[in-house]
């Protein structure tokens, strides 16, 4: 008597997962989910500053990710694409903040000065405590365009498309980051 073999068949891969997802598979979706809401939320406390704020923007990229899944082409990794989508979903409740706050406030407020209290960063393998803290402390002009360009690796022109500034503006706001942070390392 013979048995018959049954092989089952291998794991789904992150590809896999995106086209499962895509049409509609919630579990292929949790598996990306996992797979990347640590490195999404790291980017989002990064930019922001505050880590519940931080939770909230990441659930909203997933769950945008989750709107737009079917207009990922391919042309690029999935957590490219996905970390790609959440610095715009970031950047664009700031500037929704930016016009709520307009609205209401007479608009002579410079956004930089406006203190982000009690910052907790996460950590970041390769950089220290005090790196952490002073990347925290930048103001909010300056700390994004350092976290998209020297942590991210965004070019001036993608940050300054993004952040609808001129690419010399990034480079200002990029040299005045690392002058700040060289201050603060250097005391």
């Amino acid at each position: 008597m013979t048995h018959a073999l049954t092989l089952s068949p291998p794991p789904a891969g992150p590809s896999d997962d995106v086209t499962l997802a895509a049409s509609g598979d919630r579990r292929a979706f949790e598996r990306l989910y996992r797979e990347n809401v640590d490195r999404i939320f790291s980017v989002c406390v990064r930019m922001v500053g505050d880590r519940g704020r931080a939770e909230e923007l990441t659930q909203d990229a997933f769950v945008r990710a989750w709107e737009k899944l079917g207009t990922f082409r391919g042309d690029s990794l999935f957590s490219t694409w996905l970390h790609r989508l959440a610095v715009n979903v970031v950047l664009n409740e700031r500037e929704s903040e930016s016009r709520r706050r307009d609205r209401h406030d007479d608009g002579i407020e410079d956004l930089d000065s406006i203190p982000y209290g009690d910052v907790r960063p996460l950590p970041v393998p390769g950089l220290s405590l005090d790196l952490e803290r002073a990347i925290a402390a930048l103001p909010p002009g300056a700390k994004k365009v350092f976290v998209l360009h020297d942590v991210e690796g965004y070019t001036h022109e993608e940050i300054a498309e993004t952040l609808g500034v001129t690419a010399g503006g990034c480079k200002a706001q990029l040299h005045r980051a690392r002058m700040l942070l060289r201050r603060m390392l250097t005391r």
